[in-house]
């Protein structure tokens, strides 16, 4: 499986013979390729006019491109910001919630990416394929299915240090602008241009897959809470700058400490780990059917007071009793 930014084929159909070259370098004999692009086809036809674009097929004779919508930036931002709003109306109307938890299209996006990463997933098991994933710059969408689609297949990617390269190969070293994207507070109501929940959507991912197989991860999901908190703000410099140029021009290493060496401490290790942990060796499959997936409340709800609802329901249960 690999990963990369767009073409950059333009109005014109530009060539490059040393990316067709490698790419078609990576095909195992008799066997076919699979371009992932996590735009859709009029998106990134739309892309030409500004000097990107996908692979033509007739320079990829092996390659079949199929084209998964994953959506970005300004709608992912939109909908972070209403299911907040509906994760914080406190009205106790039923059908009011619902109505603006679907209207919020959170568990849509994770919907779409799940099924990306499945794709990808399936395309390398059953068919021993060589899959390559890309999106516009190749640091955002893509890097959710490349990563999802590990864990689906690499059992040591559910481990906690397994996880932990993950997070470091796929998002950090691939360039991931964690400063951009998660430059203010995931619950405010404003948000900057750039800003987006890309790596929050996908630990969501990786918390409906770990509900759904709950032996078959050694972290639990406080693990996974606590790398949303410190994306977003962190004592750590883990997560500081837009890339590894960045954080080695500001010095990081040298003036920070890794998140990775607090967390690994025993002390704190055993916090995270999930005492219903057995190994698994094999491919795990989410399911992807909306009745499949969960609001993540432990994100969520984290703030919401359930001892106010469990007393207003014991009283209306005594005036029940009283009254018959």
């Amino acid at each position: 499986m690999m990963r990369s930014s767009q073409p950059l084929t333009g109005t014109n159909g530009r060539r490059c013979k040393e990316d067709e070259k490698l790419i078609n370098a990576t095909l195992r004999p008799g066997k076919r390729g699979y371009i992932i692009d996590t735009r859709s086809l009029n998106v990134a036809q739309q892309a030409r006019a500004k000097g990107g674009g996908f692979e033509q097929e007739a320079h990829y004779p092996q390659w079949r491109r199929i084209h998964k919508c994953i959506e970005r930036f300004n709608i992912l931002q939109e909908s972070l910001i209403k299911l907040v709003e509906a994760c914080n109306d406190q009205s106790h109307n039923m059908d009011r919630w619902l109505s603006k938890l679907e209207a919020s299209n959170w568990l849509t996006h994770i919907k779409e990416i799940l099924t990306a990463a499945c794709l990808a997933a399936q395309c390398i098991d059953r068919e021993g394929a060589s899959v390559l994933v890309h999106g516009t710059e190749g640091t955002d969408s893509t890097l959710q299915v490349t990563s999802l689609a590990q864990i689906i297949l690499d059992p040591r990617c559910r481990t906690i240090r397994g996880f932990e390269s993950l997070v470091v190969r796929e998002w950090l070293q691939a360039g991931h602008p964690f400063q951009q994207r998660c430059a203010q507070s995931a619950y405010s109501n404003s948000k900057q241009k750039w800003e987006a929940p890309v790596f929050l959507l996908f630990l969501d991912c990786v918390w409906q897959i770990l509900r759904q197989f709950p032996c078959s991860f050694e972290f639990n999901e406080q693990f996974l809470i606590m790398l949303f908190e410190h994306a977003y703000a962190s004592q750590f410099g883990t997560f500081l700058g837009n890339n590894e140029n960045e954080r080695s021009k500001l010095k990081l290493p040298q003036k920070t400490m890794s998140l990775w060496s607090w967390v690994n401490r025993s002390e704190e290790l055993s916090k995270f780990q999930n005492p219903l942990f057995e190994a698994n060796s094999l491919v795990i499959w989410p399911s992807v059917a909306p009745q499949s997936l969960q609001l993540w409340e432990g994100v969520f709800l984290r703030w919401n007071r359930p001892s106010k609802f469990l007393d207003e329901a014991h009283e209306e249960m005594i005036n029940i009793i009283r009254y018959n």
